[in-house]
């Protein structure tokens, strides 16, 4: 990544502080330098392109027939939680490119320009975001192709995904946390999966609570992936969502409360 001097540069306070609005415009910058170096790295698009398809036609097809008795039915159950495992797991890709900027450099880099600290980490999340989005607009788009309706109308699917970016933002501040600590990438990736695989799927996101054994479901009715898939999959369909949604911003307010500031210690002594 670098950055020129002409987009970055803004005046700085007697203090050393950069002025709030300069901050925000630098954040914006550093988030769509984000978004551009996409095309100098259009591997990156396998990650947030190809393996949703991927997961959408995986488990629609090769479980469909049996979890629900045919794969459109299926289909209707599963969608919403295939869009919420696939943006927790995507929210780890922002702690990989993190200890990646570190380890390269990158950040040593950006802390000599004139620019709020805090610009080139608000950025890459807010990049990350939009990308979240895009996946999250394609496998609706993939759902729709292959018989999905979202029966809850504009309003509904608007707010079911404002509903998953403001719980994917939350969650990227604990992917900070853990980009900043993990020694390398690889470890990043395996904490991911140690972490986000069991969580998701011992939620109401692929299968209906009630088949679960009685101690699984006592964790599943706690899980905030659920939560997030019911709330979701409500708003989709128009289902009762009070309930579901209360607690997924409950949720998400909780996660950001304890990782925000831990993420943000642990981002000032990186940088």
């Amino acid at each position: 990544m670098t950055a020129d001097a002409g987009t970055l540069d803004a005046p700085v306070t007697a203090s050393g502080r950069v002025p709030p609005l300069a901050g925000l415009r630098q954040t914006f910058t550093m988030a769509w330098r984000s978004l551009v170096a996409v095309k100098h790295n259009p591997l990156e698009l396998v990650d947030y392109s190809i393996t949703p398809i991927m997961f959408v036609f995986l488990f629609t097809y090769v479980l469909g027939g049996q979890m629900a008795g045919s794969p459109e039915a299926y289909l209707k159950y599963a969608l919403p939680g295939i869009i919420v495992q696939n943006t927790l797991f995507m929210t780890m890709y922002t702690a990989m490119a993190l200890n990646t900027d570190l380890t390269k450099g990158v950040f040593d880099r950006l802390r000599s320009l004139p620019i709020a600290r805090s610009a080139p980490l608000v950025g890459r999340i807010t990049a990350d975001l939009a990308k979240h989005l895009w996946a999250l607009l394609l496998m609706i788009g993939l759902g729709l192709a292959l018989g999905f309706r979202v029966t809850g109308g504009l309003g509904g699917f608007l707010l079911g995904t404002l509903l998953v970016m403001v719980f994917a933002a939350a969650v990227s501040w604990s992917a900070v946390l853990i980009g900043m600590l993990a020694g390398d990438a690889e470890k990043v990736q395996a904490f991911a999966f140690t972490l986000i695989f069991p969580i998701t799927f011992t939620s109401s996101a692929f299968v209906v609570v009630d088949t679960m054994p009685g101690w699984l479901q006592a964790w599943s009715d706690v899980n905030p992936v659920t939560h997030l898939s019911d709330a979701f999959r409500g708003l989709l369909l128009g289902g009762a969502v009070a309930e579901p949604v209360m607690w997924s911003l409950v949720w998400a307010a909780g996660i950001a409360l304890v990782f925000y500031p831990l993420a943000m210690r642990a981002y000032r002594a990186k940088v």
